[in-house]
């Protein structure tokens, strides 16, 4: 990804993946594996369970037969959107059907793992889900890559508030939208709202959390009490 970069800390480690409790089906970086190896939650390249199992990061991972779908309910999905006010667009923006729509695009969403990792993922996404907000123009000038257009801003939109235009145009390039100049897109089709924020979950390190990080924690814990699983230890260390 373009720079800036996420740096990579010990609190980072801890608050994103909940350290001790997650793992993690998140592509953090890229191995250098040769395509039929998998990258291992330590980095390593190989073929073996401990490379392709449990935190495989990338490669041919063994993925379980999981369907979200049936630990997504209605009902834990509704209970999300009626924590928010009555009169905010998102209630009626946001819904289950999109979200699933928008999973079929990446089928290593909280499929790798036990049963309970791929629980514990699902409550983190929608933790995080449910704490983001933004407000910025986000345009790092710098990036000639992905260039901004003066008249559109890229702060934060979605279920995982897409930010910066060197997010919006990877996204545009694996989604199929013009991030760069329909940046609002993102704001107006729930389908595609859904599909960057899985994209970013699955292909980056997730944002740093220096803000809100105990009202993350919380989410997270209240999300696994209803999924049925052990939030896990040291949440906000």
């Amino acid at each position: 990804m373009p720079p800036p970069t996420l740096t990579i800390t010990p609190k980072l480690l801890l608050s994103v993946f909940l350290v001790g409790a997650l793992a993690s089906a998140v592509v953090a970086q890229d191995c250098g594996c040769v395509s039929d190896e998998c990258c291992s939650k330590w980095g390593y390249c190989g073929t073996s369970p401990d490379h392709c199992g449990s935190g495989c990061q990338s490669g041919p991972c063994n993925r379980n037969d999981i369907q979200v779908a049936d630990i997504v309910t209605p009902e834990f999905f509704n209970g999300i959107i009626d924590q928010s006010d009555g009169d905010c667009a998102g209630r009626s923006f946001y819904s289950r059907d999109a979200f699933l729509r928008a999973l079929g695009s990446y089928q290593g969403f909280a499929r790798l793992g036990s049963d309970d990792d791929s629980r514990r993922e699902i409550a983190a996404f929608f933790a995080h889900a449910t704490h983001e907000t933004g407000s910025k123009d986000y345009c790092e000038e710098e990036n000639t890559q992905f260039p901004c257009n003066p008249s559109k801003g890229y702060y934060g939109r979605g279920p995982l508030q897409l930010s910066w235009n060197f997010n919006y145009g990877p996204a545009r390039e694996q989604i199929g939208f013009d991030g760069l100049n329909s940046p609002e897109t993102v704001a107006n089709d729930p389908e595609v709202s859904f599909k960057t924020a899985l994209w970013f979950w699955t292909n980056n390190v997730q944002p740093v959390m220096d803000q809100g990080l105990q009202r993350r924690a919380d989410f997270y814990t209240e999300y696994c009490r209803q999924l049925g699983v052990a939030p896990g230890d040291n949440l906000t260390c």
